[in-house]
């Protein structure tokens, strides 16, 4: 394989369309399908709250993003069997468990502009049914056949929920620094869309350099898109990011903005960023005056920049295969993934 090179620009320089996800939804539209019918018989159970709750969410207008990487990934490669279908559902049973319990934790309110599980239906019932996804998950492992994605995603599973209590042990710490920040955004994030994409290598059975290049892709597209999200969440509004604008300033969480404001900040703006993080200054003006912090910062700018840089590092990870729609349509997932900033 011979590789091509595709330079991620910034979105600010191009006048362009912005891209989106357009090209990989109608890419897998067939294969979503099938998909999506194994979502929905094994979301199935003789007690109704289950399939009321987890539908309630994963019929609230997500992307599937994760799931349409391995299918797009699968794709890539050129592999005509069907265990990817299986597989996908899982890594969407693992995406959506691990929302339902995320919400729990952090106490959220909103999720894609609804009414999150555990604000209607109560905590004890938004965590059962994130354990009963989980275990439909691993039933859906099993079942594809495949020993070595069983282990991808079950080790996962792990890291997932490492990365969540790394994150949990470090709120409100304002003396986090960017190395563990990254790991916690590397475990939470990054790990699920990394697995997403290298499963399909191995259903495919590709050599290993290509499981590897598939993993990197994924792992570099997720810290990108977190980075994203982390950084919108200054700079939006819920209307846009279907939660509520200033959900990570309330809830004391170091995310890599705040890290470089506080870094950059004189004696006075420290103090104050260690008041809001500690949960003493979290009011509508405490949120825009940390907003302007961040800006006068520069912290929004780099923050987007080291998107960028993940995200071109993602691109650069599958330049040697071939190219076609499969491709270009992973590629533009990236640019997608990096232009919500703007």
């Amino acid at each position: 394989m011979s590789a091509t090179v595709h330079r991620l620009d910034s979105p600010r320089s191009n006048p362009g369309p912005q891209p989106s996800l357009d090209p990989m939804v109608k890419l897998v539209t067939t294969d979503m399908d099938q998909v999506n019918a194994v979502i929905v018989a094994r979301m199935t159970s003789d007690i109704p709250l289950i399939p009321e709750l987890a539908g309630h969410l994963i019929a609230g207008g997500g992307k599937r993003m994760r799931p349409m990487l391995t299918l797009a990934s699968a794709q890539l490669l050129d592999y005509a069997g069907t265990q990817h279908h299986l597989l996908a559902a899982a890594v969407e049973f693992i995406h959506t468990a691990t929302l339902l319990h995320d919400d729990v934790v952090d106490g959220s309110d909103l999720r894609r502009g609804n009414r999150t599980a555990n604000i209607i239906w109560g905590n004890p019932a938004s965590v059962l049914v994130g354990d009963f996804l989980f275990s439909r998950s691993f039933e859906l492992m099993v079942e594809a056949g495949s020993l070595k994605a069983l282990k991808i995603l079950s080790s996962t599973s792990a890291v997932i929920a490492e990365g969540e209590v790394n994150q949990l042990t470090a709120a409100r710490r304002v003396d986090l620094g960017e190395e563990r920040y990254l790991d916690i955004i590397g475990a939470k994030t990054a790990a699920l869309f990394a697995a997403a994409c290298r499963i399909a290598a191995v259903v495919a059975d590709r050599p290993e350099n290509e499981e590897a290049a598939l993993d990197a892709y994924g792992r570099n597209l997720g810290i990108a898109f977190q980075l994203v999200d982390d950084a919108i969440d200054y700079v939006s509004d819920a209307d846009t990011m279907g939660k509520d604008a200033g959900d990570d300033f309330r809830e004391g969480k170091m995310t890599l903005p705040v890290i470089l404001a506080y870094a950059r900040g004189s004696a006075e703006d420290r103090q104050f960023w260690k008041d809001a993080v500690e949960g003493r200054r979290d009011t509508d003006a405490d949120l825009q005056h940390a907003v302007r912090l961040i800006r006068a910062t520069r912290a929004i700018d780099d923050t987007f920049a080291r998107a960028r840089h993940y995200g071109q590092r993602a691109i650069d990870s599958i330049a040697g295969f071939a190219n076609g729609e499969a491709k270009d349509a992973m590629i533009e997932a990236v640019e997608f993934a990096v232009a919500r900033a703007y």
